[in-house]
């Protein structure tokens, strides 16, 4: 693997970048990693305490089943923890003009006439269903730097898309 100037791995040092995030998205992430510790966490402890009670751990489903959950509440808090100390919080509400990060957009496909609205995210916020578009994805990339009016081409897996950008807002 090739070292960069930081003497680092190269992986090593990107893990290292800032990670862009939106206020909204960090005070989320931030909740979330409050109710692991304050809430998940010490009642996972309580059901391996009551499932020990119950004998031979060995075959006992309700002590794996804890444990299980305990892992996974335990890998959450360290990537949550770690995605927060690197988190590069921006404030779009300033912003004006073309696409930018934090960018609320509203889109039409010229295909099928359908309106989409998206703001542009970082990546650990991002969430389709809410409307919350990776920066990294193609759509997002594509949309950087483009205004209202424009048109952008989009490879998707299912085929070459078209959109055109009807609105673009701040907040």
């Amino acid at each position: 693997m090739a070292r960069n100037g930081c003497g680092f791995l190269t992986f090593t040092c990107r893990a290292m970048e800032k990670i862009p995030m939106t206020r909204a998205g960090f005070i989320a992430l931030d909740e979330e990693l409050k109710v692991l510790k304050s809430v998940e966490r010490p009642a996972v402890i309580r059901a391996i305490a009551e499932a020990r009670e119950h004998g031979d751990l060995s075959e006992n489903a309700e002590y794996h089943a804890a444990r299980e959950k305990q892992s996974f509440i335990e890998g959450r808090v360290k990537e949550l923890e770690a995605i927060l100390s690197l988190a590069d919080v921006i404030d779009s509400s300033k912003f004006t003009g073309t696409i930018k990060f934090g960018a609320f957009v509203t889109l039409v496909d010229e295909d099928t006439d359908e309106e989409r609205s998206y703001q542009i995210v970082g990546e650990p916020e991002a969430d389709l269903e809410k409307g919350l578009l990776n920066i990294k994805s193609p759509l997002a990339r594509a949309l950087i730097g483009k205004d209202a009016g424009d048109t952008v081409e989009v490879k998707t897996p299912g085929g070459q898309r078209s959109y055109e950008v009807l609105s673009i807002k701040y907040s």
